[in-house]
């Protein structure tokens, strides 16, 4: 530290505070003798060779968060039992009884590290077929030596496009008209299906306003993508469920059952011999991949844990899994941590809609709740969401120091503007205030005065909302794909 200039010891504060960030975001898992980053049935398609492999080896890289930070490791492989894989996302481990039968029941949410980011700073695809927030949840039951999964993906719109935050609370999102979107939409399916099977597309964006175009391009492009293997389905979620019609989401089920039924799910019995397997996934979204996802995904993942519980022999011929109150409960909740969990994650704070999740209906103080939750992000989206995405890049080594590099790249100036403007808007608020609080010798002359700073103080905040993007805390230490 002492060869350090004042200006680097300043730097490496700051990147000291990015990594505690990080590292202080609930959600990170390791295990010193499972393999959490594959699923059930991955593991169960392997070779022996592949079983003897450390963890490290073996595991999906996908879903390795500290790869960056165990690179000199894996080169020497008398220390891999040491450097343990590292998965962010969600688990909830329960052991459960219906009918006097006990089973464990697992939520396994795994978080790609693969175009990380936050909310507005990371959207679409990269040029390798990476999507943002692109998570892979699976839903794991053990009973009697048996074990069933059930595997759903969501991921960003996988297409170039964005939404940079700019004051508003809702960005207008930006399809990219200088890309072939057709090189990263075609090598995100095919590592898809590669990894998955068979594709059903569940997209729950808007169908008019701001989310149409989206709507409108996906379609398209999985028309001229022609691939057998991908199918749509466009599910306009707040419509179809406005003014608290959430019993209208049978409509979607109901048209996914056939699909879902001929995906099935994985099954291995207690001699370990394989039974079925999941033939192909869902993979759902909506503009974030958080709130209205995680509703939908739950539902399907009841469904496929009604037929598995009744093909173990859990749940007797007839019965419902809504009917266990006990289980039901467990279910709701976990669904609902899970959402809360990569949302947090991702837009800085709880899901939206968990009302549902947890009751099976919507409230008022869900709406309430929902309300907060918005606020919240809409800050951390405009105020502190740069720093966060620096620190996500930084952690994955997207960013690497340069001990030579005199300047780096947090010292960006900022534009005049950033400091004139606002303190244009406070002070002629402030003497719109006083002007009414001390009134002139006239009213007149008091109501000039006002109309005088009120004008000053809503021009200057027009100013501010036009030029949002400069006001905005954005990305300095990686400046490529993700902020285009």
């Amino acid at each position: 530290m002492l060869h350090l200039t004042d200006i680097q010891l300043q730097d490496n504060k700051a990147f000291l505070a990015m990594l505690s960030h990080v590292l202080n975001v609930d959600g990170f898992y390791f295990s010193t003798t499972y393999d959490l980053t594959h699923t059930l049935q991955r593991l169960a398609n392997t070779s022996p060779e592949f079983q003897e492999m450390s963890l490290l080896e073996r595991a999906d890289p996908r879903f390795v968060w500290n790869g960056h930070l165990l690179r000199e490791f894996a080169a020497q492989p008398e220390i891999h039992r040491f450097a343990l894989p590292v998965m962010h996302g969600f688990i909830a481990m329960h052991s459960c009884s219906i009918n006097g039968k006990y089973f464990d029941w697992l939520l396994i949410s795994r978080r790609s590290c693969f175009r990380a980011g936050v909310r507005y700073y990371v959207r679409g695809i990269d040029s390798e077929g990476h999507a943002a927030n692109f998570v892979e949840t699976e839903q794991i039951v053990h009973y009697n030596g048996s074990k069933a999964s059930f595997v759903q993906t969501r991921g960003s719109i996988p297409f170039f496009w964005s939404q940079r935050p700019n004051l508003k609370y809702k960005p207008k999102p930006q399809i990219s008209k200088v890309v072939n979107h057709m090189d990263g939409f075609q090598r995100h399916f095919d590592s898809q299906i590669i990894s998955y099977g068979k594709q059903m597309i569940v997209n729950l964006v808007n169908q008019k306003g701001s989310e149409k175009p989206l709507e409108q391009t996906f379609a398209k492009m999985v028309n001229s993508l022609g691939n057998g293997m991908v199918r749509y389905i466009a599910f306009d979620f707040h419509k179809e469920c406005s003014r608290m019609r959430w019993d209208r989401l049978q409509l979607l089920m109901d048209q996914l059952a056939e699909q879902q039924d001929e995906f099935s799910y994985f099954l291995v019995d207690s001699d370990g011999k394989v039974v079925t397997q999941q033939e192909g996934i869902f993979r759902s979204n909506c503009m974030d991949c958080l709130d209205r996802t995680n509703v939908i995904q739950s539902l399907l993942a009841r469904r496929s844990l009604q037929a598995q519980l009744q093909r173990l022999g859990v749940l007797h011929v007839g019965q419902r899994i809504e009917e266990q109150a006990e289980f039901e409960k467990i279910y709701k909740n976990a669904w609902a941590d899970n959402a809360n969990a990569c949302a947090k994650q991702y837009a800085g704070t709880g899901a939206l809609k968990t009302d549902y999740t947890r009751t099976g209906k919507r409230t008022q103080w869900g709406l309430i709740m929902d309300g907060w939750n918005s606020l919240i992000r809409y800050y951390k989206n405009n105020f502190s969401d740069g720093f966060r995405q620096d620190a996500i890049d930084l952690f994955l080594g997207n960013y690497s120091v340069d001990e030579v590099e005199s300047v780096s790249p947090l010292h960006i100036q900022k534009d005049w503007k950033f400091l004139a403007l606002p303190i244009i808007m406070v002070v002629a608020f402030s003497m719109c205030i006083i002007c009414l609080l001390m009134a002139g010798d006239t009213w007149t002359e008091t109501l000039a005065y006002v109309l005088f700073w009120g004008t000053a103080s809503f021009g200057t905040l027009a100013i501010i909302f036009y030029n949002g993007k400069d006001f905005v805390d954005a990305p300095k230490l990686v400046q490529k794909e993700k902020m285009d």
